[in-house]
């Protein structure tokens, strides 16, 4: 039996919902989620791996997620570094020096903020399927949505699939958040697709106010200076872990990462996409995150 904690911890004026799964004292792992992403959506089979392995797991929600606060983004926008000081915030709320860092596309965007900007706080990076954080995307998306020829210096754009589906579209809900969840996992591994609607609509029930996830899109775009340092500046030993499915970031983006990072490792999963929805996969991954 995982002993289990929920508790809300304050990160200035907002309240974001945490969860711990394993012993306090043990070594913490704290799952930071992508755009738009609820805790919730770090799957279980994961975080119990890492509880069986000896460690105490934290996820929680975002700002504009699931049970936490929501923000007015046009009177008070903010950043990935913001969204960053909100972990330094659950670290704190549960009285934690440091911790294993471990984020998934816009939240290894986070990590790496903190591996720059908190180094005393981070023992470790695992970065999943995601991008440098020094890395403008738009030119390439640009580019690519406007059907012209890429330019050699550009990381790629996502996968023409997958900027179709956007282009696409369709009202939120539950049956497009699975649609998106099986481009997301790519064509290779099987995508569990019961397992996924259950998690995507356990989301939709516990969200405060599901449209305001859309504000991380917003802040992903927001320029601040605190991006453009060198990731070379990073010292916490380093994990880069990429599908060579991905839709979103195609490989290029992690071994940009590798060479980035001094030290850094990287775990290329086959048939691996931009998510952990496949059976077997969590499992897979969560045996990557040093501890």
């Amino acid at each position: 039996m995982i002993d289990v904690l929920e508790r809300f911890v304050d990160s200035g004026p907002l309240r974001l919902w945490t969860e711990r799964a394993g012993e306090p004292g043990l070594p913490a792992v704290l799952m930071v989620m992508g755009s738009a992403a609820q805790g919730i959506l770090c799957p279980d089979a994961l975080v119990g791996r890492l509880v069986s392995r000896g460690a105490q797991v934290i996820r929680f929600d975002h700002r504009d997620t699931g049970r936490s606060s929501t923000v007015d983004f046009d009177a008070q926008p903010y950043t990935i570094g913001d969204m960053a000081r909100d972990c330094l915030a659950v670290l704190d709320g549960y009285g934690l020096a440091s911790a294993h860092i471990a984020g998934t596309s816009l939240g290894g965007m986070i990590a790496q903020w903190l591996g720059v900007h908190a180094p005393e706080r981070v023992r470790s990076l695992t970065l999943l399927s995601t991008s440098p954080m020094s890395h403008d995307p738009r030119p390439a998306w640009s580019r690519a949505q406007a059907g012209e020829p890429a330019d050699p210096d550009d990381l790629p754009p996502p996968s023409p699939a997958f900027l179709a589906h956007l282009a696409a579209g369709s009202p939120p809900s539950v049956d497009s958040d699975v649609a998106l969840f099986r481009m997301f996992n790519g064509p290779v591994r099987p995508f569990d697709e019961p397992a996924t609607r259950a998690m995507l609509e356990l989301a939709w029930s516990r969200a405060v106010d599901p449209a305001a996830a859309a504000n991380h899109g917003r802040a992903v775009w927001m320029e601040s200076p605190d991006l453009r340092v060198p990731l070379s500046s990073i010292t916490a030993p380093t994990s880069i872990v990429h599908g060579d499915q991905d839709p979103v970031y195609p490989l290029r983006h992690a071994e940009a990462l590798a060479a980035a990072i001094p030290g850094a490792v990287l775990h290329v999963v086959p048939g691996m996409g931009h998510s952990l929805t496949s059976p077997g996969l969590p499992e897979e991954v969560a045996d990557l995150i040093p501890l």
